[in-house]
């Protein structure tokens, strides 16, 4: 998949953002608007709240434009960025949202905050699907001014992931942030389905300026901005373009599932040649086209007076007859899906075939395929990881530790697509000398295809997890910690293990044999340096004696550990520089 350049999609000029105004009987009430980077909560002109920028966020640091008068409303003139020591990837992570469909804007500025006259590069990912994508330089007036982008997409497990990925050192950055609760059918979810992002590309209202939330005090249920289609024209059609208007009631309007406003209606564009839209797109994506139309001229009386074709690519696609459709002052839509796009140019033309061509807006989304997201519970863990290894904020532990998939994983994690590549797994965890001080959480039981496990060389404690020992995994080094207690039985339970260090801890109790036995099959099994040492009592178990002991505890791995592969010494020498990498099939 193309990257998404914001110059494709974002509103370029300074747009303003009005309440989302909804009516009584929208019954979607779910929403949120955060002013990033504000300590307070603000009020703007059209008496919207927003609320202060305490929460949420996985890390960052907050400034101001460097042109705070430039800017009408204080959610735009403040910004949370993430530097460095943040690490590549944060998040805003919402809370509580029910499943369903949501429209996300946000609004991203430069304005030379620090000072330092260089926009960031950054990547911007919405439920794991990388959707925006920010490259240094931006064109002076974006960077100046800002830009609003939305989209629209489904949210499954409650809470709404809006992450950044940083690019060398830059900081990402975003000065506000909206999220509001829509019908989970509109936009023909029952055909398309809730596996798309569907990104703004161009919402046109025709024969009218911009109107609607950030415009006007036009209300849309959505909360829908609509642009004057006035720049997407083709330049060799507007002199025969006229505009029209009505203050009539249109009817069909604001209903479920897309809540089309009544005002987008009542204003058209006509014209007795063709109408030509010229609409910047990215390659290789599949665009969803909605048509907007309304007979709001009252000479046109009955069906046939008004007949024209829509094109799409030169593609003959549909012929309208609004009239015919829904009669006169209705509303009427109808949309149409251009598929794997190979220009960066779409073309809509509406050709007459009688009478005059007409048309009240259009839309246009890119589909963009949801990406793989990591297996739920192999998230609940890695969250859980996070917390109890105090994994430190620079190391980017933030979002799905896989998707992007075109993003790096989390620090230290690899990733592989499960066996039938409809989600990701965790397949390894490398977190050695990373100054770690807390424990192995048991949630790490539901990584079950975990291959390799190095923790070595941190100040880890506690006892290890009695669902350590994944029946994939292959290595495990716990080294120079101190955990405490006993090893754990279900360490025994995978019968791919081939390394097993867990020297220089505070372990203590029975051994099982199975794990002496790894050194017998060509593998390494490694107690040394404990404190207390293995004496033999039973068939199947080891108790551990005193310091003085530690001799026969010598002899006795020398015992197991016998003629070992060049292969394996290899590995072992390389130990202090983490666990090698085997050729290994970690699905």
């Amino acid at each position: 998949m193309s990257l998404l350049s914001p110059s494709s999609f974002f509103f370029l000029s300074l747009l303003l953002v009005l309440p989302l105004s909804l009516a009584s009987s929208y019954p979607y009430k779910a929403s949120y608007r955060i002013d990033c980077g504000s300590a307070t909560s603000t009020t703007d002109p059209f008496n919207t709240t927003w609320q202060a920028d305490d929460r949420y966020y996985t890390s960052g640091a907050t400034s101001i434009v460097s042109e705070p008068l430039h800017f009408r409303f204080p959610h735009e003139k403040t910004l949370r960025y993430f530097p460095p020591s943040s690490g590549k990837k944060n998040c805003y992570i919402i809370p509580n949202l029910p499943p369903g469909r949501y429209y996300i804007r946000t609004f991203t500025v430069y304005d030379n905050y620090d000072g330092k006259s260089h926009s960031p590069s950054f990547d911007v990912s919405v439920e794991g699907t990388l959707v925006f994508s920010w490259r240094s330089p931006w064109p002076e007036g974006l960077a100046r001014d800002g830009a609003y982008s939305d989209l629209f997409a489904f949210v499954k497990d409650g809470e709404l992931d809006l992450c950044f990925y940083s690019f060398a050192t830059d900081p990402p950055v975003i000065a506000s942030l909206e999220v509001q609760q829509i019908d989970p059918l509109s936009y023909d979810a029952a055909t398309i389905g809730n596996n798309h992002i569907l990104v703004n590309y161009g919402r046109l209202t025709s024969g009218s300026n911009q109107w609607g939330p950030g415009f006007s005090n036009d209300a849309d249920d959505f909360g829908r901005s609509w642009q004057s289609d006035a720049a997407s024209r083709s330049p060799n059609a507007k002199s025969s373009i006229k505009s029209v208007t009505t203050r009539e009631r249109i009817t069909n309007t604001n209903q479920p599932p897309n809540y089309y406003p009544m005002k987008l209606y009542q204003t058209a564009i006509v014209s007795s040649g063709a109408i030509q839209y010229n609409l910047a797109v990215d390659a290789k994506l599949d665009y969803l086209i909605w048509f907007h139309f309304a007979e709001i001229d009252s000479s046109v009386t009955k069906a046939g007076q008004r007949v024209f074709d829509i094109l799409v690519n030169d593609k003959n696609v549909t012929r309208v007859d609004i009239f015919n459709s829904v009669g006169s002052f209705a509303a009427y839509s109808w949309h149409y899906v251009a598929k794997n796009l190979s220009s960066t140019e779409l073309t809509v033309k509406l050709v007459p075939v009688v009478g005059a061509a007409l048309i009240s807006g259009l839309e246009n989304y890119a589909l963009v395929p949801n990406d793989l997201s990591t297996v739920p519970e192999q998230v609940i863990a890695m969250r859980a990881l996070k917390e109890s290894l105090r994994v430190p904020d620079r190391m980017g532990w933030n979002g799905d530790p896989c998707a992007p998939t075109n993003w790096d994983a989390w620090e230290g994690i690899t990733c592989h697509p499960n066996k039938d590549e409809t989600a990701v797994v965790i397949s390894q965890i490398d977190l050695g000398s990373q100054g770690l001080k807390g424990y192995i959480s048991d949630k790490i039981s539901l990584l079950s295809n975990l291959v390799n496990l190095n923790l070595s060389t941190n100040s880890l404690g506690g006892t290890l997890p009695s669902g350590l020992g994944q029946q994939s995994l292959v290595r495990l080094d716990l080294s120079d910690n101190q955990f405490t207690g006993s090893i754990p039985d279900s360490l025994t339970s995978s019968s791919k293990l081939q390394l097993v260090l867990l020297n220089n801890n505070l372990l203590e109790g029975r051994v099982p044999e199975e794990l002496y036995s790894i050194g017998v099959h060509g593998g390494a099994f490694d107690l040394s340096v404990v404190y207390i040492c293995c004496i033999r009592r039973g068939r199947n178990d080891y108790d551990f004696g005193l310091p003085q002991d530690l001799m026969s505890l010598s002899a006795k791995r020398n015992r197991y550990q016998r003629q070992k592969s060049l292969m394996l010494l290899e590995m072992e020498s390389q130990h202090a520089k983490g666990l090698p990498t085997l050729p290994l099939n970690p699905r």
